[in-house]
């Protein structure tokens, strides 16, 4: 599917940035380029100490920010697809720097879609976020305003072989930021701090959010929000599984956060699809036959009054299975 294509990853050098490159690198080894792109030139460093070009011909590291459309049409020169996982995430962050945020989730989305139409790229796929469904914070209404972006982006590529889709998925274990991971550091204070101990989330391993990049490159026929069927997890038990012998002192929801997340609302499910290993919410007003889409995919509509929410999942992460993903995604010295 990738062997002698040349793909651009934004926010190249972040968590999922290095995955993706890893699995790449191992699943087509005749990739013709892999272009890294991030403004953070530390992280460049030591990416490229990790995949120096001299043992991976095919890779290149450009620094380069998504807010500067003249720098990304420079970058996607020759490129025929491109992820777009550049993002400003922290939620917290967002909130009191909220004009920076627009500025590199929407302005970002929105230069990525014209050097896209600009320079002959034939795929863009968008990463997205379970905060982006009914958001109530800023970081989840600047996703939300690039995925519809990324959807009508469809409608004024005109007769260019290019299409655009985006994938949502929740909490990835062990990202930057990531709860895991905080939890593992705070441990040794005997004290870990949950926000509420109601809280829920989706659980994603980062391997499972690059299969579903890879299947929106090889299956969006353009404009869907592809959405995974994953498992969720309660705070308290991911607490529980990493220290149980630390108390859990509830500090409070901080701002823009949620009790539970959703990755399909009630609105969105007279859109949505069920296509077997994942869920698409469709365009609207798609610019494919909807009929041959349900043929293609043997795609049935959810049921009437269908939402996806992490507090009302029928699968659920236990003390006992977190801890083995813990190992195997998070951190591989951690005792089972």
């Amino acid at each position: 599917m990738l062997n002698n294509k040349s793909i651009l990853i934004t926010g190249g050098t972040g968590s999922f940035g290095k995955m993706f490159t890893k699995l790449i690198l191992q699943k087509y080894p005749l990739v013709k380029r892999l272009v890294i792109l991030s403004r953070d030139e530390q992280k460049h460093y030591q990416m490229a100490m990790e995949y120096p070009e001299s043992e991976y011909p095919p890779i290149r590291y450009f620094i380069g920010d998504v807010r500067d459309e003249s720098r990304l049409i420079s970058a996607f020169e020759g490129i025929d697809v491109v992820i777009h996982a550049a993002a400003m995430k922290h939620v917290h962050l967002a909130e009191y720097n909220p004009m920076e945020c627009i500025k590199t989730n929407v302005l970002g989305a929105e230069n990525v879609i014209n050097a896209a139409l600009k320079t002959g790229v034939k795929k863009v796929v968008a990463l997205s976020t379970d905060k982006a469904a009914a958001p109530v914070n800023l970081y989840g209404a600047t996703k939300l305003t690039s995925d519809k972006l990324f959807i009508a982006a469809n409608n004024i590529k005109g007769k260019r072989d290019l299409t655009f889709s985006v994938v949502r998925y929740g909490n990835v274990m062990g990202s930057n930021g990531s709860v895991m991971p905080f939890f593992l550091k705070k441990r040794k204070d005997g004290i870990l701090p949950i926000t509420d101990k109601r809280m829920t989330r989706f659980n994603i391993s980062l391997e499972e959010g690059c299969e579903m990049v890879f299947n929106a490159i090889e299956n969006a026929w353009g404009g869907e929000i592809f959405v995974p069927k994953i498992p969720s997890y309660r705070i308290v038990d991911v607490a529980t599984a990493i220290a149980p012998e630390c108390e859990q002192v509830e500090v409070g929801i901080r701002p823009g956060e949620k009790l539970h997340e959703e990755m399909i609302t009630l609105s969105d499910s007279f859109f949505t699809m069920d296509l077997g290993k994942y869920y698409a919410i469709l365009p609207q007003d798609p610019i494919w036959n909807l009929g041959e889409y349900k043929e293609h995919f043997k795609a049935k509509n959810v049921p009437a009054g269908f939402s996806y929410n992490s507090g009302e999942n029928d699968k659920w992460e236990t003390v006992d299975s977190l801890r083995r993903l813990i190992r195997d995604h998070v951190d591989a010295t951690f005792e089972i």
